[in-house]
């Protein structure tokens, strides 16, 4: 029986596609097809699915992936660092636990954060996903979101610069924080104006559903025409270091992100942190002369 690898190279051959153009065809990395027709990584179910549709396969290649997802890379340096307790000396353990982390999960590629391609709203209608859970599950790993908090408060300046508000008007605060592989990777303070978020779910449910934030925005007649985003590098605050548990030293990103309709109007604004060892961005950009 042939391997999902296999397969799935035979079925692209089948078609007569380049690994470049099958990979412009699903919107994944050319690498990380041939990282998976040659069995150095293994798909999630998701991604699976994704390739069926893609190649019309029919579930073939689904019927090659478990239906768990394949362990992470840290699930199995906890599992390395349990096994260390019981056996290494005292005066090892830190020294030990270090190396491990550093070849089994520093060792990995950055996870990519794909610039606009990330808010396609095609790919949302197709997955049911938010941006986030579409760019991690796209690179072969598992992505977790928790909202951990819902708030009103008087908008920040800057927010409220990029909204079109007052500053101190009050909005909608959403508190996300995002792992992959169950790795904190970014926290993020979404906020919605009064006159969209107040009377939704957006202004209470932690759970947003199939396309999440954006899928409600849509809902609500606030389709992403156009985004804006400041990139800047910083050391973490203390909280967000000790959220993201971040080693000493590692700077993060800060990302200013704004989304406007298409007669121009600003509808939220997201400040995403990002640690910047286990993240990179990854824009490409049409130049319109």
């Amino acid at each position: 029986m042939a391997s999902f690898a296999q397969q799935l190279q035979a079925l692209r051959h089948a078609r007569g596609l380049s690994l470049r153009a099958f990979a412009t065809q699903v919107n994944y990395s050319h690498t990380y097809l041939w990282e998976l027709e040659t069995g150095r990584k293994q798909p999630s179910p998701l991604v699976a699915s994704h390739l069926d549709k893609a190649l019309s396969a029919d579930g073939s290649l689904s019927a090659l992936v478990p239906a768990s997802a394949p362990d992470s890379p840290l699930a199995g340096y906890r599992r390395q660092v349990e096994a260390l307790t019981r056996t290494a000396p005292a005066g090892l353990m830190a020294q030990l636990a270090t190396w491990l982390y550093d070849t089994d999960v520093r060792g990995r590629p950055p996870l990519m954060r794909l610039g606009a391609e990330r808010y396609s709203r095609r790919l949302r209608e197709e997955t049911g996903l938010s941006p986030f859970r579409i760019e991690v599950s796209r690179q072969g790993r598992t992505p977790t979101t928790e909202c951990r908090s819902i708030t009103t408060v008087p908008a920040p300046a800057e927010v409220a610069r990029r909204l079109g508000l007052p500053t101190g008007t009050p909005v909608v605060r959403r508190e996300i924080w995002y792992a992959a592989d169950d790795e904190p990777v970014q926290l993020a303070h979404t906020f919605i104006p009064l006159d969209i978020a107040s009377n939704s779910i957006l202004a209470t449910a932690t759970t947003l559903g199939a396309g999440a934030l954006y899928g409600r925005l849509d809902e609500l007649g606030h389709h992403l025409a156009h985004l804006h985003e400041q990139v800047t590098t910083r050391l973490p605050t203390t909280e967000e270091a000790t959220a993201l548990k971040a080693p000493a030293g590692v700077p993060v990103l800060d990302v200013l992100h704004t989304s406007s309709n298409s007669d121009g109007r600003p509808f939220e604004v997201t400040r995403f942190v990002i640690r910047a060892d286990v993240a990179t961005l990854d824009y490409e950009l049409a130049i319109d002369d």
